[in-house]
């Protein structure tokens, strides 16, 4: 049986340097705090819990004085930071430099736009990190936009901007986009709405990726934390190109799977997912 782990998986570059930051930080210090998940992996979660990293919630936090905390790359709303400097926090700054280039664009434009009651749109995922930090950006006062059935929320007889959480899916981003855009000409408003573009490239290119290496195997074994929601994105569009598509969370998991007239397993994940657990599923297959 041929075994291949994608090498399109795992980690993202904005999980990386977080990962990465923590563990050069514990190589000199017995703890660290996190604001939050490090990254929607509970199994690298515990691995890093193990050398000292410490997931506090936003209510710890606001209880710390004089110490240091690690922000993860999901980004966070200006609060946090206003937080940090009353309490003399030092910040760990592990913000992925994809969503700090959004987070500013976000925060220009609703500034520069007040007096036009311009309304901020967000396609994301409620309650995500990531979009809680962009929400922030605009005082709370943005629409976060699920799917098309939420759309009855824009007022479209108003001015619109519409923005998307960096690691939604492209196709879905342009289909809402062309709803909206639909909406507001039918209403005589097509002049009032605009949008950008705000999908990393490299997270939305996993997706044909993903299809791609799903095709190539009779079996793939899916390595992710149920809490990504880029992982279960992942796994939906394995499970479309093959069928025979599995969701593991952990390796042990992989011993419940039935691998009779199977001739090639294909391993991958979400950017949530550490190359270490994909590799530990991969041995167990070969056993």
């Amino acid at each position: 049986m041929r075994i291949t782990i994608d090498d399109h998986s795992g980690f993202c570059f904005g999980v990386i340097h977080a990962i990465e930051a923590a563990e050069r930080y514990l190589q000199n210090h017995n703890m660290l705090y996190c604001l939050g998940d490090i990254v929607h992996n509970n199994e690298e979660v515990n691995r890093l819990t193990s050398i000292g990293l410490r997931v506090i919630s936003y209510e710890q936090f606001e209880q710390l004085h004089d110490t240091t905390v690690l922000i993860r790359a999901h980004g966070e709303p200006p609060r946090t930071y206003d937080i940090a400097h009353q309490n003399n926090i030092t910040l760990i700054d592990a913000t992925c430099p994809v969503v700090l280039r959004l987070q500013k664009h976000i925060f220009d434009f609703h500034h520069s736009h007040q007096q036009e009651e311009c309304q901020i749109l967000i396609f994301g995922k409620k309650g995500h990190a990531e979009v809680i930090g962009l929400l922030g950006q605009v005082e709370g006062k943005g629409i976060v936009i699920s799917s098309v059935d939420e759309l009855d929320r824009i007022d479209y007889a108003k001015p619109a901007m519409l923005y998307s959480q960096t690691t939604q899916g492209l196709e879905q981003y342009y289909k809402l986009i062309e709803t909206i855009k639909k909406r507001y000409e039918d209403a005589g408003n097509g002049h009032l709405f605009q949008y950008k573009d705000t999908i990393c490239r490299k997270v939305a290119n996993r997706a044909e990726q993903t299809a791609l290496f799903a095709k190539e195997h009779d079996m793939i074994l899916f390595v992710s934390d149920q809490k990504s929601s880029n992982g279960l994105y992942l796994y939906n569009i394995c499970k479309e190109n093959n069928p025979n598509s599995h969701f593991i969370t952990r390796p042990e998991e992989v011993k419940n799977i039935d691998f009779s007239n199977t001739t090639s397993v294909g391993i991958c994940g979400a950017t949530s997912t550490p190359r270490w657990l994909m590799e530990q599923c991969a041995e167990l297959c070969k056993e």
